[in-house]
């Protein structure tokens, strides 16, 4: 067994990589939440002064990392590769923000859990010594999302209970071989968990098993109880996934307190905003994470802190013919 795999998924990393710098910029829906002052940037409205979402979200994506290169105080020049990724069909956000930022891309997919996935995978390049800078960023938009795996918002489709509300924001980090600041020390990757659920409008179902199952596997693996962390985070299980999730757990002998939350509640004032279950999108965990988190550290508050975000991995095509909805979550820890 390589000596940095710890257990059955989880990696120790020997030279745990450094956040030198982050970025986040959220939508008019998310400047109005409850974490509104830990994000970069706040938009006054959803277009980005671009004519189409998807432009829009590319827009965002671009300016997440643009920030984050300025944070770090690194240029883009000396940044080795670029992981991203988002929700759309062939993360075309992803791919046409490389386009512009031209930095070596790798492409990544895991829905919700792109945040975490592409962290981990950073991180792996720098412990290995094959890079000293990577960039790390993803996307979602509401209006993009909702055209693409439910109804355009200008059916003005009711939306049930369980259904979630996609973040409008980029997140965006730059991670560093060496240097100050917070590190990610461990990461375990999830499995895919398909327990046969099939309603696109509640995804927290479908997800939380996978979580679950990355949770209990990241415990076995490490060794570390619950109250290792000052914070434990799923990335965007909402009100239903949340306490599915913490059943689940539970059912399994680990009983969690009042150290869990989840992104997708806690982004949003799910009481005052009309957010259904809760937020979900690719910049779900990662705005929450790079800006809300990471500021929270910075001040003292956290130290210790483990991300499982979380993804629902259907397409329109995959739904269209009736397939069920697979979901994966992969964890990370950050430490200062």
């Amino acid at each position: 067994m390589a000596s940095k795999k710890i257990g059955k998924a989880t990696i120790k990393f020997t030279n745990p990589p450094v956040i030198a710098g982050t970025g986040t910029i959220v939508g008019p829906m998310e400047g109005r939440g409850p974490l509104a002052d830990d994000f970069d940037v706040a938009l006054p409205d959803m277009t980005c002064g671009e004519k189409t979402a998807e432009r829009s979200e590319r827009k965002l994506l671009e300016q997440a990392a643009q920030i984050a290169l300025e944070r770090s105080s690194v240029d883009k020049s000396m940044v080795d590769y670029y992981i991203a990724g988002d929700l759309l069909n062939q993360i075309i956000s992803a791919s046409f923000s490389a386009r512009q930022l031209a930095i070596p891309f790798l492409g990544v997919y895991g829905a919700c859990s792109t945040c975490a996935m592409g962290t981990a995978l950073g991180g792996m390049i720098l412990d290995g010594g094959f890079a000293n800078y990577v960039l790390v960023a993803c996307s979602s938009h509401y209006q993009a999302a909702e055209r693409q795996f439910r109804y355009p918002i200008e059916l003005n489709i009711k939306h049930k209970t369980t259904s979630q509300y996609t973040v409008t924001g980029a997140g965006a980090l730059v991670l560093a071989s060496s240097g100050e600041g917070p590190r990610v020390t461990w990461a375990t990757t999830g499995k895919v968990i398909d327990l046969g659920v099939k309603d696109q409008c509640n995804l927290g179902a479908a997800m939380a098993p996978a979580a679950a199952d990355t949770f209990l596997r990241h415990v076995a693996d490490t060794g570390h109880a619950p109250d290792t962390y000052d914070l434990i985070l799923t990335g965007d299980l909402g009100s239903l996934g949340s306490e599915l999730f913490k059943a689940l757990v539970k059912d399994a002998g680990c009983n969690l307190q009042g150290n869990y939350n989840d992104c997708g509640l806690m982004i949003f004032d799910t009481k005052t905003q009309r957010v259904g279950a809760g937020g979900s999108g690719c910049a779900c965990s990662a705005v929450v994470t790079f800006g809300h988190v990471l500021k929270q550290m910075e001040r003292g508050k956290l130290k210790k802190v483990l991300l499982i975000a979380t993804g629902a991995l259907l397409s329109p095509l995959s739904f269209q013919q009736g397939e069920s909805i697979p979901g994966v979550g992969h964890a990370i820890v950050i430490e200062r």
